[in-house]
């Protein structure tokens, strides 16, 4: 069980470096427009809003490795960046769209699950 959840955690950070990249780095870009359906004018109008999302998702990558790379000594740091990618998530479903809920909020609640059953 802790080997499971702890693959999700990674998923989930891996997810949240992504994020990061497409926000901080390609959101003007046409792979960055296209995931997230910009115009070009928005995307540009809008790109040190998105970077500093970025920023954040950077921190929730931050945590979960730190989490990870301390074992069982970290459980209760991944719950805790697992639980604000949750919340981010549900937060993201409410005001922008549902996708975001599987995205995001689904992949987290499943790796925090896991980790809190396999304690």
């Amino acid at each position: 069980m802790n080997l499971a959840a702890n693959l999700l955690t990674a998923l989930v950070a891996l997810l949240h470096l992504w994020f990061l990249v497409l926000e901080m780095f390609l959101w003007t870009r046409p792979a960055g427009r296209r995931v997230f359906k910009l115009t070009p004018e928005f995307a540009q109008q809008s790109r040190v809003l998105a970077a500093n999302q970025g920023l954040y998702n950077g921190f929730l990558v931050a945590g979960l490795a730190w989490g990870l790379w301390l074992g069982a000594d970290g459980f209760a740091i991944k719950l805790f960046f697992l639980g604000c990618v949750i919340v981010a998530g549900v937060f993201g479903a409410l005001t922008v769209g549902r996708k975001i809920l599987f995205i995001q909020a689904l992949p987290a609640a499943l790796a925090f699950a896991l980790l809190w059953l396999g304690r």
